[in-house]
């Protein structure tokens, strides 16, 4: 059994899990404002000069906050969010033409990554209709309604933060922090999870794991926090 375990344990160092973000990939990030977004691997992205990024996750951060700091320091081409208004570096940037940036409402970009990480290839919403919204997207009717088809989105790599992780890289997140994180994990081809705590195959209650290892490819611990909340 411990052969076994010792074969399948993803635990890596954070040199190894940066070996797998490179300039111009699609990287999907759990969090919300900062909350739940894996501040080890931001720093690692920054210190390695990884650039021309496609973001996709909830927000464009704070200016030196959670993923905004990449947005800050010009390392994104596109972000994929449903707003950046937290960010005003991501405002200026897209109006200097700069940085792309592709809105989605939050209940739309949260399905639109579900169905990446199932599989779908989209769904189906009325959200937009008759609006700049649908401006350059296909429709469907069904039963007489009409509705958007929104495209699934899925990433080369997904980096999600967790409150405690095992070898196997099964996770649990920390109540709020959890946001994003699950749906990011599934979404992509290459998941890494950054965890405050590292513990046992087996001592993680399976009632509390909200992502399989199944969706985790590596696992880092964490260096902590290294910002000042916006609210502190």
């Amino acid at each position: 059994m411990k052969q076994a375990i010792a074969k399948k344990n993803k635990i890596v160092t954070i040199e190894e899990a940066l070996k797998h973000i490179n300039d111009g990939c699609t990287l999907m990030y759990g969090g919300f404002g900062g909350v739940g977004t894996p501040p080890t691997l931001i720093q690692g992205i920054l210190n390695k000069g990884v650039k021309e990024l496609t973001l996709i996750g909830n927000d464009a951060g704070f200016p030196d906050i959670g993923i905004g700091r990449l947005v800050s320091d010009e390392r994104a081409k596109k972000v994929i969010a449903s707003h950046i208004g937290s960010n005003p570096n991501a405002g200026r940037l897209m109006n200097e033409g700069k940085l792309e940036v592709e809105f989605s409402p939050q209940g739309t970009l949260a399905e639109r990554i579900r169905a990446g990480g199932v599989g779908l290839g989209g769904i189906f919403v009325d959200i937009g209709i008759g609006t700049i919204a649908e401006e350059g997207k296909d429709k469907i009717v069904i039963d007489g309604k009409e509705y958007l088809i929104e495209t699934a989105l899925t990433s080369e790599v997904s980096v999600v933060y967790a409150k405690k992780a095992d070898p196997l890289g099964n996770l649990v997140y920390d109540k709020s922090a959890r946001n994003f994180n699950p749906l990011a994990a599934m979404a992509g081809a290459f998941t890494i999870a950054e965890v405050e705590e590292i513990v046992p195959a087996g001592e993680l209650d399976p009632e509390c794991i909200a992502t399989p290892g199944i969706y985790v490819d590596m696992v880092i611990p964490t260096k902590g926090v290294n910002w000042k909340w916006a609210w502190e």
